[in-house]
């Protein structure tokens, strides 16, 4: 049951951050494209008008009247919220496949039983940062007006600030779950290209692949 809801759980946040990255990509680029399009019908129309372009003309002042009337002011900040969940929950993502930038030289160096704790103490360490950043954004959130609401889209302000407590405390879940799966089977996770990090326990035991 608990492998079920960890799959599940993983399976969630991918899609999550696959959703926030495409649509906040997409709404960025009809944003830029309504802008640009906006104002370079003007030059359009001025130049046709110059050059005795008069069907032109007409054409770049329809598209300019079309544009201008479809209000995207809001776009702009809606695309930042986006990036900004997705960069909360892919924080998780990187913390979970071990994506983060690293440096551990030491560590490398030392023998196979001592880069136990040194590990556990790292891990620990972030879950206990990631923990207690997650209490704040909680208390914050918690603390905010609820009258406040964002510039353009009008938002409740809780509602974007939310991804404080959330993203935060799923990063702690992602360190506690590294932490307990390198004391079960002895191996994180490391996408470099360098040596992985050598078993710290018997190779016996690390017949179940760590995920």
């Amino acid at each position: 049951m608990l492998d079920v809801l960890d799959r599940i759980l993983d399976r969630l946040e991918e899609w999550i951050i696959c959703f926030l990255i495409g649509a906040a990509t997409c709404i960025t680029f009809v944003a830029v494209v309504h802008r640009y399009g906006a104002s370079n019908s003007v030059v359009l129309s001025t130049w046709a008008k110059v050059h005795g372009l008069i069907w032109l003309s007409l054409a770049a002042d329809w598209v300019y009247v079309s544009l201008t009337s479809i209000n995207l002011s809001w776009a702009q900040e809606l695309a930042t919220y986006m990036f900004v969940w997705m960069a909360k929950f892919g924080a998780a993502l990187g913390v979970r496949t071990g994506i983060h930038v690293g440096v551990d030289v030491f560590v490398r160096r030392l023998a196979p039983a001592a880069r136990t704790p040194v590990i556990v103490f790292a891990l620990a360490c972030g879950a206990l940062f990631t923990g207690i950043i997650g209490t704040l954004g909680a208390i914050y959130v918690y603390e905010l007006d609820g009258d406040q609401t964002s510039p353009e889209l009008e938002w409740p302000s809780w509602i974007i600030y939310l991804c404080i407590p959330l993203g935060s405390y799923l990063m702690c879940f992602r360190f506690l779950q590294v932490m307990w799966r390198f004391l079960r089977l002895g191996v994180v996770p490391h996408q470099g290209h360098g040596i992985d990090y050598q078993p710290a326990v018997p190779a016996t035991s690390l017949a179940e692949p760590a995920r």
